[in-house]
């Protein structure tokens, strides 16, 4: 196996245990002193933190019972005066300390001592920056609520459940995919988009119909058909695709050369797998284990991918693998160097390479 089928292109999942530990505290309605809510993905804290507080606080007494403070505005005798107050005609009373991380000297020392011995009629939500640094004390002394980038595998079931319980709507199967495959995984895009589609849809299921005259994306013309065609070493039609898939969201030249890596090593992956003996009916099953084990970014639905993967195996042969990952290097070197080619002329050379090049080795 090539050495550099080892390479692994990380993307951080969402953490199924912040998740869990979420629902069943919700189910319960009983609540832990103090949460620190952190992580990569902004959306999903947000999220947490909104539920928090939609659970111990009545609506009607929040202006009394829910304070929302800044770490970095705080000393240490507001933060103790916050800390201190009583619940006002309820039960419970809700501090939330954003970007805490922040906290100057004398405040985080106040947060500390109140951590140690918390109020039983009081619940901190210490709220981490974003791109901050989860903090290891505060996961020790409060209920940590570590929160990944949604991984590229769970967004059709996480769109299928927004659409449900927040649009009290439905969406079709495919209309999931080919979301996805325009936005990927970020989840406050899908939202603003979601909330655009139930609109329009007016209560009626959302449908690929929908999401192409909102979003303004066919199937047959997004990243995973030029992955597809790339895959199948179809240069031409790859190529015809290029243009239009560049334009839409969340498209960049540096994304498409992150998901034509991942499929090459995908393929490289596979084809030494069956070298190993494996039948081509379990490579499909396998490939969803290699990308649970490596995290890779597909830039697409994993179902998706895996269909097409397991196809193209035949296609390729070691050396052609080999100079497509030379070609997928000088590429992003281009894209990442003073650009005196755009992106459009850097992928379509990409492309030109990874599809044409074997069939010249070949022949020699």
């Amino acid at each position: 196996m090539p050495r550099w089928v080892a390479a692994e292109i990380y993307i951080c999942s969402m953490s199924a245990s912040a998740l869990k530990i979420l629902r069943d505290t919700l189910k319960k309605g009983t609540f832990d002193g103090a949460y620190y809510i952190c992580g990569e993905d902004d959306f999903q804290k947000e999220d947490a933190m909104s539920q928090l507080i939609g659970a111990t606080v009545d609506p009607a007494m929040r202006y009394f019972n829910l304070e929302i403070l800044r770490a970095p505005d705080l000393d240490g005798k507001t933060l103790d005066a916050a800390l201190s107050a009583l619940p006002m005609m309820a039960q419970r009373r809700v501090v939330v300390i954003r970007d805490v991380g922040a906290l100057k000297r004398d405040a985080r020392k106040t947060l500390d001592r109140y951590l140690a011995r918390p109020a039983s009629d009081m619940v901190v939500l210490l709220i981490e920056a974003s791109g901050g640094k989860p903090d290891k004390e505060f996961a020790k002394s409060a209920t940590a609520l570590e929160f990944g980038l949604l991984a590229a595998e769970r967004v059709p079931r996480w769109i299928a459940h927004y659409v449900a319980t927040h649009l009290e709507a439905a969406i079709t199967a495919g209309a999931c995919e080919l979301l996805q495959t325009v936005v990927g995984t970020d989840l406050h895009q899908l939202v603003a988009e979601l909330d655009k589609l139930a609109s329009f849809t007016n209560g009626d299921e959302i449908d690929e119909t929908a999401v192409t005259a909102i979003v303004g994306v066919r199937r047959g013309e997004t990243v995973a058909d030029v992955l597809d065609e790339v895959a199948m070493k179809n240069a031409t039609r790859a190529l015809a695709l290029l243009s239009q898939v560049l334009s839409q969201p969340k498209t960049s030249g540096v994304t498409l050369v992150m998901a034509l890596t991942t499929q090459t090593i995908a393929l490289s992956w596979g084809k030494a797998r069956i070298a190993e003996g494996l039948s081509q009916g379990r490579l499909s099953a396998e490939y969803y284990d290699f990308l649970k084990g490596n995290n890779s970014y597909t830039g697409r639905p994993w179902g998706s991918a895996v269909a097409t993967w397991s196809r193209a195996v035949e296609h390729w042969t070691t050396e052609s693998l080999e100079q497509a990952m030379d070609a997928l290097l000088d590429a992003d070197l281009a894209l990442k160097e003073t650009r005196l080619s755009s992106e459009e002329q850097v992928l379509s050379t990409l492309i030109f390479s990874m599809c044409v090049e074997d069939d010249r080795s070949v022949a020699a």
